[in-house]
């Protein structure tokens, strides 16, 4: 049995308790509770190994554990953090080595994401956000971690008229951070985020336009100025961050197709020496596709985490976060995917985690 799932079920203790005990119930989209991953094994993509992987998720025998977001500490990689959500009962902070750091129970955060260096009281902060669709706080729920203790604490609520919250990344236009959040029907708005005169956030809709049907996953290139999309039955989109420039958008990739198997799940983006790489859950075959778009959009192959070194395989998986650069024991950057089941030798029960790639070994495998 490895080691981290072995320590998973006695960390996460009280908290993972307490966690799948607090979710609100709310209106529902796709969601059935039950697993994304509809048996499927392995997945299609060149193999890689993971390297490590979370505690579970508190939340058991459901379709619980969605989307993963990466703080790195650069003057001390070993002190980065990892959030995840479980999207029936609250948000997890994890460290690289799978612990748990913090629970947050409340809730029902379906994706999470952060940029740091935004001011509160004078000091930096990193900004999380996660969109929530129950009752209580339906909307962009917003938290401030503290770089200096790694402690993270709810800071207050933006709501949003979409049917039902559901994708969301977080990003920067200028000097101002944004929040795009996405529904189940299509619909997105692009929120900017301040601090009020109240100490409390204040949230501006910047731009409103519709992809066309259900969509989740998405990321900002804030260099760039653009925002990709994943439609999930139909493929990714490229939009810019202009308001002036409406819904305007460019097709990235087409599913069903080689390369994409429905749903489109997570995207991410990494950034190294001038390339910049874009990934995507192809959650129909347990892969993820990979393009370089910092010049003309270059496809460059598929991957898939496979069972190895005592770590079951991901399959029916959502969300992807990545990032580049020295992370802990991973030189060239890491890779955080989820899984649909996590698997462990001798127990019963479903559960879903989080895998954590050395980006160096997708390099290797893909010739990158």
């Amino acid at each position: 049995m490895n080691r981290l799932k072995t320590l998973g079920l006695a960390a996460v203790g009280v908290s993972a308790l307490m966690l799948a005990s607090c979710a609100t119930t709310a209106p529902t989209g796709e969601e059935t509770g039950a697993s994304d991953s509809a048996g499927m094994t392995v997945g299609v993509g060149t193999p890689v190994l993971a390297a490590a992987e979370t505690v579970a998720v508190g939340t058991a025998n459901a379709d619980a554990a969605d989307d993963p977001a990466i703080w790195v500490d650069r003057a001390d990689p070993s002190r980065s953090v990892i959030f995840g959500t479980d999207k029936k009962a609250g948000l997890y902070a994890y460290r690289l080595d799978g612990s748990v750091l913090q629970a947050m129970a409340g809730g029902q955060p379906n994706n999470v994401d952060l940029r740091e260096g935004f001011m509160i009281d004078g000091r930096p902060q990193v900004l999380v956000a996660t969109s929530d669709r129950s009752l209580d706080r339906f909307g962009i729920v917003l938290f401030i971690m503290d770089p200096a203790t790694l402690q993270t604490r709810q800071w207050g609520l933006i709501p949003v008229d979409l049917a039902e919250p559901y994708g969301l990344c977080v990003g920067k236009r200028g000097d101002r951070f944004i929040v795009i959040i996405n529904g189940t029907d299509g619909q997105v708005r692009q929120v900017a985020v301040s601090v009020g005169p109240d100490g409390k956030p204040v949230g501006t809709v910047e731009k409103r336009y519709d992809v066309g049907s259900q969509t989740e996953g998405c990321v900002i290139d804030e260099e760039a100025g653009v925002v990709y999309i994943g439609e999930e039955a139909r493929g990714v989109w490229r939009y810019s961050l202009d308001p002036s420039r409406g819904s305007r958008r460019e097709s990235i990739a087409r599913a069903p197709s080689e390369v994409l198997a429905p749903d489109v799940e997570g995207l991410a983006l990494l950034k190294e020496n001038g390339a910049t790489w874009l990934m995507a859950s192809s959650q129909g075959d347990s892969a993820f596709s990979i393009w370089r778009v910092d010049g003309p959009t270059t496809y460059r192959g598929r991957f898939s985490v496979v069972v190895g070194g005592g770590i079951d395989a991901v399959t029916g998986t959502d969300g992807i976060a990545a990032i580049a650069g020295p992370i802990g024991d991973y030189a060239q950057g890491l890779i955080v995917v989820q899984d649909d089941v996590d698997e462990i030798p001798g127990s019963t029960g479903e559960r879903q985690n989080f895998k954590l790639v050395g980006w160096a070994a997708i390099k290797a495998a893909l010739g990158l």
